[in-house]
């Protein structure tokens, strides 16, 4: 893995946040190790075409995650929802070089929110992606990640969130 990009994209990663007018959202978690990545999406027409034209993300994870998740958001821009569809997580964790076999669910995490917001966005409802441990219901999304956390620690009773006063 490159240290150097992993850091850069870590330090300042791109399109992180909500994004309020998305045309969908996409969530999915991993009970096992606690990280969780949602990401947003908005289309624009061009060339007669319904490409990707925004695309920001939030994540409870690891530097990896963030910076996987960073990395996509900018990769997909232009893409047409089925060639954003047939991005796979090797692909979009491809500028970081090969990760370790304990970070390759980072990649696989990213897919999936992907995945999940492409679904849903096109009514078919979020699915579980290939080695991914939970993604959260897209029918039943909650407004924040730190909501969806809270309503997957309900339902898997194994992610907890206490938030800390200041």
């Amino acid at each position: 893995m490159n240290q150097d990009i992993l850091q850069s994209a870590v330090t300042a990663p791109q399109n992180v946040g909500e994004m309020i007018d998305a045309d969908a959202v996409g969530t999915v978690g991993s009970p096992d190790c606690g990280d969780m990545v949602r990401l947003w999406i908005k289309y624009k027409e061009h060339d007669g075409q319904k490409v990707i034209d925004k695309a920001s993300f939030q994540s409870f994870g690891c530097q990896t995650a963030i910076a996987v998740a960073s990395m996509a958001t900018q990769m997909i821009l232009g893409k047409t929802r089925e060639e954003a569809l047939q991005m796979k997580a090797d692909e979009l964790s491809a500028p970081l070089g090969p990760l370790p076999p304990m970070k390759i669910h980072c990649g696989q995490m990213v897919e999936g929110a992907l995945k999940a917001a492409l679904e849903a966005e096109q009514g078919s409802g979020a699915r579980e992606p290939e080695n991914i441990s939970h993604a959260i219901d897209q029918t039943k999304s909650a407004p924040t990640l730190h909501d969806a956390l809270s309503a997957a620690d309900k339902k898997v009773g194994r992610i907890k969130i206490i938030p800390l006063n200041s």
